[in-house]
C-alpha cells in the first residue's frame, strides 16, 4: 500500500486521501488513467503512456491538468516518496468536480488528478511467469471506444472476477465474429500452429497497449515472424503458445485457455524470450 498520494496538487498521506463527493469520475466515470511499470526507480516506456494519456484526454476533451515535464516531475516524487524501486506507479485524470449532470460542465472545472505508486515482488512476478497463467474466454460486452483508457471498468472488473473464480489470471473478450479481442488488463497473444506470432490488430475495438508497442519494436529486433491479426479461442487452444501483456503483466506466458492446455503446457520458449528482452529493455 502506497505511504504517500498525490491529490490535486499536494502529496497527502495515503490513508488520509480523498476526492470530493461530486467528483465526475466517481459519479461518471468520467475520467482516464494510465499505469507505468517501475524498474529500478524508473518509468518504464514512458513516452508511450504519456502520448496515450494525452491522447485518451483528448478523446474526453479534458484538459490536461498540467504539461508532460512537470506531470513527470510528480511521478517521479510519488515514486520516491512511496520508496518504489520495482514496481506500479498509477495517474487517474477527471473532468473535475462539478454539480451532477451527464453533461459537460460549463464552465469547465479544473481536472483532478491522483497518483499513488506501490512496490512489487519481482520474485515473485518471476515465479508466476515460470509457471504461467490461465485464461477464460467471455463474449465481449464492452462499450465501443477501448482505444480510451477510460476509468470505467466494470465490464473489465467482472472478467476479472470470473476468472479468478475460475482459478484463471485473465480473461479474454470475444466480440460476436468470434475472435478474441484482448484481455480484461492486457493485450493477448498467441504463436499460432505455423510458428506466427499473432495479435488483434488496433483498428479493432482494443486498447492501444503501450507494453504491447514495445514488444512490437523488440519483435522487429529478433527478426521473430509476426502478424497483427486476429485468432479464434480455437485457434489459441491449438496454438504452440500463448501470452499476454501489459504494465503490470509484463510480458506473461499463458498455459492455458478455457481449461485447455496450451503447447506443452508450460511457458514456450517465444514468451519467455521476450520477457526477458522486454525487461531488459525496459530496466536499462
Amino acid at each position: 500500500m502506497s505511504r504517500w498520494a498525490y491529490v490535486n496538487g499536494r502529496f497527502v498521506r495515503h490513508g488520509d486521501a480523498a476526492v470530493h463527493i461530486e467528483d465526475r469520475g466517481y459519479q461518471l466515470a468520467d475520467g482516464v488513467y494510465e499505469v507505468w511499470a517501475v524498474f529500478g526507480g524508473k518509468l518504464a516506456d514512458a513516452d508511450g503512456h504519456f502520448e496515450r494519456l494525452e491522447r485518451s484526454l483528448s478523446e474526453l476533451r479534458i484538459v490536461q491538468p498540467m504539461g508532460r515535464k512537470a506531470l513527470e516531475l510528480v511521478l517521479r516524487e510519488a515514486i520516491r516518496r512511496n520508496r518504489v524501486r520495482d514496481g506500479l506507479v498509477y495517474l487517474q485524470v477527471t473532468r473535475g468536480v462539478a454539480r451532477r449532470d451527464h453533461a459537460f460542465p460549463d464552465p469547465q472545472p479544473v481536472p483532478a488528478v491522483v497518483i499513488t505508486a506501490k512496490s512489487v515482488d519481482r520474485k515473485a512476478s518471476e515465479a508466476k511467469a515460470a509457471k504461467g497463467v490461465g485464461v477464460i474466454t467471455l463474449p465481449e460486452n464492452r462499450w465501443g471506444r477501448c482505444d480510451i483508457k477510460t476509468v470505467g471498468l466494470l465490464p473489465n472488473a467482472l472478467a476479472k472476477q470470473a476468472a479468478k473464480e475460475r482459478g484463471c489470471a485473465e480473461a479474454w473478450f470475444v466480440d460476436p465474429e468470434g475472435l478474441v479481442t484482448e484481455g480484461a488488463s492486457s493485450n493477448a497473444w498467441i504463436v499460432d500452429a505455423e510458428g506466427v506470432l499473432r495479435t488483434r490488430d488496433t483498428s479493432a475495438n482494443i486498447l492501444r497497449g503501450v507494453t504491447r508497442k514495445s514488444v512490437i519494436t523488440l519483435l522487429g529486433e529478433q527478426n521473430i515472424r509476426f502478424e497483427e491479426r486476429a485468432f479464434t479461442p480455437d485457434e489459441a487452444k491449438g496454438a504452440r503458445e500463448a501470452f499476454i501483456t501489459g504494465a503490470g503483466s509484463l510480458v506473461l506466458p499463458v498455459v492455458s485457455v478455457d481449461g485447455e492446455k496450451i503447447g506443452s503446457g508450460t511457458p514456450g520458449p517465444v514468451a519467455t524470450r521476450l520477457r526477458a528482452l522486454y525487461i531488459e529493455a525496459a530496466s536499462a
